[in-house]
């Protein structure tokens, strides 16, 4: 993989990871265009460049993250986490099968723009907009729906949680909000597992190129998702989930006929 692969690849995850729009799908998609090769580094890479949206999120809501007098936030973040991560350890081949599998992805992809088409009008009578709102029953069912991405890789942990939040009554912004806090430990838990596997598997592949594409990536991730979480917000409060569901149907077909016609996408 070369700097210029790393940095367009970055580039898809910052903008993806928290748009319901599936940032393993665009990053597939991305790789099998660049003619980025499947190898350990390669899944490495993929699975890693996650760190970088985690720091975005604690930045742009360090206000959260860092007040130690309200408990409460931490506890409601670990519940909704502990379904992901008790199914995650769980379903671990299952979920490597399906990655292995991108007809499968695509079609989630493709299946998961109609439900986005009709979320606004399902759930259109919120009552809560504020995370202290948020009761700890809330937070358990939204994260046992977050598992529709990891049973159904393409679906979008987004997506779900986001579905989950107004499920329970959040407006779309709190939704959105608590999606990306529940980012944090889901997608932490995912980064140090994989990269203790990888290490474990072959120490050898942490040399010192391989570190600094993994940083570069990273750092381009996190400025990326900055711009996107604050876009993302401001359009999704305005507008809704409808373009996000034509986008997804639009792009689960490429996505079809794509590997229909012998192309490949499997680069996990």
């Amino acid at each position: 993989m070369s700097i210029i692969q790393a940095i367009i690849i970055a580039i898809v995850e910052g903008i993806t990871e928290f748009l319901p729009i599936s940032s393993t799908g665009h990053m597939a998609l991305t790789s099998a265009i660049l003619g980025i090769e499947k190898s350990a580094f390669t899944k490495l890479f993929i699975e890693n460049i996650q760190f970088g949206t985690i720091i975005s999120v604690i930045i742009l809501y360090w206000r959260k993250f860092l007040d130690f007098k309200h408990l409460s936030f931490y506890l409601k973040l670990f519940i909704a986490f502990l379904p992901a991560a008790f199914v995650g350890i769980l379903l671990k081949k299952h979920i490597d099968q399906v990655l292995e599998t991108p007809i499968f992805i695509a079609v989630v992809m493709f299946l998961g723009g109609i439900v986005l088409l009709f979320v606004d009008n399902w759930f259109n009578k919120p009552v809560i907009d504020r995370e202290e709102d948020i009761t700890y029953k809330n937070s358990l069912i939204i994260g046992v729906i977050q598992l529709l991405s990891i049973v159904f890789p393409g679906f979008s942990r987004s997506a779900a949680t986001i579905i989950g939040g107004m499920q329970q009554k959040l407006t779309r912004k709190a939704a959105a909000e608590f999606s990306f806090f529940l980012a944090v430990p889901t997608l932490a838990g995912a980064f140090a597992k994989s990269l203790w596997d990888a290490w474990k598997d072959n120490p050898e592949i942490l040399t010192p190129h391989n570190i600094q594409i993994l940083a570069l990536g990273n750092l381009v991730g996190f400025l990326v998702a900055i711009i996107a979480i604050k876009a993302f917000i401001t359009y999704l409060t305005k507008h809704g989930f409808k373009v996000f569901g034509y986008y997804r149907i639009v792009v689960g077909i490429f996505l079809i006929i794509f590997l229909l016609t012998g192309h490949s996408l499997s680069i996990l």
